[in-house]
């Protein structure tokens, strides 16, 4: 025998974190598809219709009637676990055993609305429902099945499933200052769903009809918070703006099912119906500049920068910590542009490099590195006050050499490798 089942129960999966480093390395860009056309470059400021208040609400002051815009952007992410193996220790020594290749990949759609309603010259409100956070991978049954002995299966210790689905529900005001400055400030009430499972099939300590479930870790659990975010927008003149906005993004607590096994090997309760997931969320600060260069062409710009060290590790609020974590700020920077080709359509084009937020540790479960946006879109203009965008991004990453160890399991090294395609469609109506 390589190594006793049991000591399989001591891992410490990271659980709902899989929420928030899938956010890090597939964040839900997923505002508008006019922005994904551009690689978001210019958002906070460019304003082509109302999804612009997701990003900075005082861009509503650049609206001088009522606007809504809805929409649906498609991720079709692709994700590949290869080069794996399981390190333990057997009779004959410190051993690798190959696992095979992985891929975790899947679809997932996120729509968004959001309207926009001009009081009078000075002051205007508006409301959006979007999501930040989202994400579906799952390896396969049986992962790591071609192991031998008692390793069977363990490499799923560190796979699993991880299914994420967030809602952001804005309320937002702005107001003009003078014909250059203009401030808004918006609420967020969030609300953030996902079940997670770990190690299936692992859990031979204790009995399922004990526990409820065969998985090492088996999370079903959901919740609220509420932030808050700001924006300012400088306007030169009518061709050329610049946007600033900062986003508060607060602590999620998340209750539901909670069963972690792990600690019923240290004789504490391994049932946390009682207790929730503390999840802290980067804040997040974005400057965007635009320019109407000519009657043709529009050049824009966007640094957006993402709090994630924030998030030092994942515990509940009784003090139990599922896992420590080592994380580091990530970086946007978007540039691209737009032509209007002629009165019924609009081209744009857009690149975005952006930063990884996994430093020293990292995942196979959720991979993570830099990637870039290679970005294009149009917009086609049904008539003077309706017209219907497309946008397309084609995001790559970079391989990642991968370890992994938890107390009491074995080693496992990887290669991952993160790719996505990006489609949206929306529709955008003034009146």
């Amino acid at each position: 025998m390589f190594i006793k089942k049991t000591h399989l129960t001591f891992v410490i999966i990271a659980t709902l974190t899989s929420l928030h480093l899938q956010a890090a390395g597939f964040q839900l860009n997923s505002q508008s598809a006019t922005g994904l056309g551009r690689a978001f470059s210019g958002d906070a400021v460019i304003a082509d219709n109302a999804s612009v208040m997701a990003k900075n609400p005082a861009a509503m002051m650049l609206f001088d009637t009522p606007a809504l815009s809805l929409g649906l952007i498609a991720i079709n992410s692709d994700i590949n676990i290869q080069n794996t193996s399981i390190t333990a220790p057997t009779p004959a020594g410190i051993m690798s055993f190959p696992v095979e290749n992985a891929s975790i990949g899947d679809a997932s759609y996120v729509p968004n609305i959001y309207y926009i309603y001009p009081l009078n010259e000075q002051i205007t409100i508006g409301a959006s429902l979007y999501s930040n956070f989202g994400t579906l991978t799952t390896f396969p049954d049986n992962y790591g099945g071609n192991l031998p002995g008692a390793l069977k299966n363990s490499a799923d210790i560190y796979g699993g499933t991880t299914e994420v689905k967030s809602i952001n529900l804005g309320l937002s005001a702005a107001y003009r200052l003078n014909a250059q400055f203009s401030l808004g400030a918006g609420i967020d009430i969030i609300y953030g769903h996902g079940k997670f499972t770990r190690g299936r099939g692992l859990s031979t300590t204790l009995p399922s009809s004990l526990t409820g479930t065969t998985n090492l870790v088996d999370i079903d659990a959901d919740g609220f918070a509420v932030g808050f975010n700001l924006g300012a927008v400088y306007e030169i003149n009518e061709n050329h703006r610049f946007g600033l906005s900062y986003r508060y993004s607060p602590t999620l607590e998340a209750n539901g099912d909670i069963t972690y096994i792990p600690n019923a090997a240290q004789g504490k309760p391994f049932n946390l119906n009682n207790e929730k997931l503390k999840i802290p969320l980067p804040d997040i600060i974005e400057f965007s500049g635009f320019h109407q260069l000519n009657n043709k062409f529009a050049l824009h710009y966007s640094i957006q920068w993402i709090g994630w060290d924030s998030f030092t590790r994942l515990s509940t609020t009784d003090g139990t910590i599922i896992k420590e974590y080592q994380w580091q700020n990530g970086w946007h920077y978007a540039i691209g542009g737009t032509y209007s080709l002629n009165e019924k359509w609009v081209l744009r084009a857009g690149y975005m490099y952006d930063t990884s937020t996994q430093d020293q540790l990292t995942s196979i479960s959720v991979p993570d590195s830099d990637r870039n946006w290679f970005s294009g879109g149009f917009t086609y203009h049904l008539n003077a006050h309706s017209n219907i965008d497309f946008g397309i991004t084609y995001l790559t990453g970079k391989d990642i050499n991968v370890t992994e160890l938890s107390a009491g399991a074995p080693q496992l090294n990887a290669t991952t490798h993160a790719d996505a395609w990006l489609y949206g469609l929306q529709y955008s109506l003034t009146f």
